[in-house]
This record gives structure tokens, sequence and C-alpha cells, in this order.
């Protein structure tokens, strides 16, 4: 067992929530935290992936609860049977290549559903079943799009995202007497499915490749070593704050 005055990145007996965590950044940040010595709670749609998440894992102990976010029966059975949390990663999410002349409501609506009305309606709940614990970290996944890289195409993922942003800063603020820590970081282009399965052709990828000063996209571990820090003992003067992590795209 690692002890945090020696190094202040351990996650040893702290037990965590993630979402999305049967793949991309979610899986990696899941195998990640287990390293650190985390007991892990996981939750996602496909309850397959998450048992290959599982295996994954070091360390015992660990659980999985398939859960969809955006139905309330299933949200209220996660919550029910969390436990007592030490941190919370919010990473479930979803894309939208559409343009904003084309963004009816209908469009919109289950890109906000999943990226924002889910994960806070998860720690409105978690916080009403007092589920997460005082100097606990909280940390959303959002996006530099949610910023103010503002791209063709992107604007109902980036609207979200950047609800999702100014949120994390209220209750950064209303939970800061609990000394529970809400930040986000805020990803570049991440090698995932997520971006496979978009509008861009793999040649189109290898051009936007080049605006970054880094020249390549970030790799789901690249995300999952910022949210660590967030997590542990060594962000434990950091609240309210969007960690960027994007090769410099956005310089």
């Amino acid at each position: 067992m690692m002890d945090s005055t020696i190094n202040p990145f351990t996650l040893s007996s702290k037990r965590i929530l993630i979402t999305g965590a049967s793949s991309g950044i979610g899986r990696t940040t899941a195998v990640e935290c287990s390293r650190l010595g985390a007991s892990l709670v996981l939750t996602g749609r496909n309850e397959e992936r998450l048992q290959e998440t599982l295996l994954a894992l070091e360390g015992e102990g660990h659980l999985i609860m398939a859960a969809e976010l955006t139905e309330t029966e299933s949200i209220t059975k996660l919550v029910d049977n969390v436990g007592l949390l030490d941190g919370v990663v919010l990473c479930a999410g979803q894309g939208n290549v559409l343009p904003m002349k084309l963004a009816t409501r209908q469009k919109i609506s289950p890109t906000f559903e999943i990226n924002y009305f889910a994960p806070i309606e998860l720690v409105r709940l978690l916080l009403k079943k007092k589920c997460i614990k005082e100097g606990a970290s909280l940390v959303f996944v959002a996006s530099i799009g949610g910023i103010d890289s503002i791209t063709i195409g992107n604007g109902v993922y980036g609207a979200s995202k950047a609800a999702l942003n100014s949120t994390m800063k209220y209750y950064a603020l209303e939970l800061a007497s609990k000394r529970i820590r809400c930040n986000s970081v805020c990803p570049g282009m991440v090698n995932t499915k997520m971006i496979k399965s978009g509008a861009l052709s793999e040649e189109q990828h290898k051009a936007d490749m080049e605006k970054y000063p880094l020249k390549r996209y970030g790799e789901p571990q690249d995300i999952a070593y910022g949210i660590i820090y967030l997590l542990s003992d060594a962000s434990s003067w950091v609240t309210g704050h969007s960690l960027v992590i994007d090769g410099g795209v956005t310089i």
C-alpha cells in the first residue's frame, strides 16, 4: 500500500465510481486507477464490455454495474447500490457532428441527455443519498469544444460540454464547504472509437493532426493521467478548474 505522504498521486484506499467504463477514456482511466490502488465501481450500458474492463484491472474488490444513465429507474438502482465514494469520474458521453442550421431540438436532445443531463442527475442523486464523502473529488470529462475550440459541425457537442463545464464550477463553489472538489478535464481529439465513427476520413484526421503542435492526437492514457491527478491528494487545493489536455492545439 502506497502512502500519500510519499506518493501524493496514490489512489490507495479510495473508492471511485467511473461512468462510461466499458470503452475508451473510461476504460483506460479504470485500468490506470486500479494500478494506483483504487477500489472501483464501474458502470456503462454494455455489461459484456464492462466485464472486459474488469478483467483488465489490477487488485481486488472491484464491482461492475450496468446502467443506462438516461433512465430514472436504472440510475436510481445504481445510486442505491454504489456505497460510499471518495471519487467520481463522469466519463459517459457521445459525439454529434451536426451543422447548427440543422440542429433541431429533436436532434439536439439525445446529445444533451447523455453528455449533460445524465451526469448532472447522477451527481444530484449521489449527493442526496450521501454517497459522496467529505473530501471527495468529482471529475467531469468535458472537451476543448466546450471552451474555445470552435469548429464547423461541432456546435451541439460543444454546447453540451460547455454546459457541463459551467455546471462543474457551480458544484465546486456549492460543495466547497464539505471539501468536495469538482473539476473537469477538457481533451482535444483522442484516439478512441468515438472519433473513428465520426464524419472525418482517415486522410482528414491526418490533416487535422498537423494542426496540433505535438503532431498527434491524444491517447486515452493522456487523459486518464490528468483525471488521476484530479482524483488524488496531489490536487487537494484544486477545485473549479478545467484542465485542458490537447497537445497544444488551443494555443
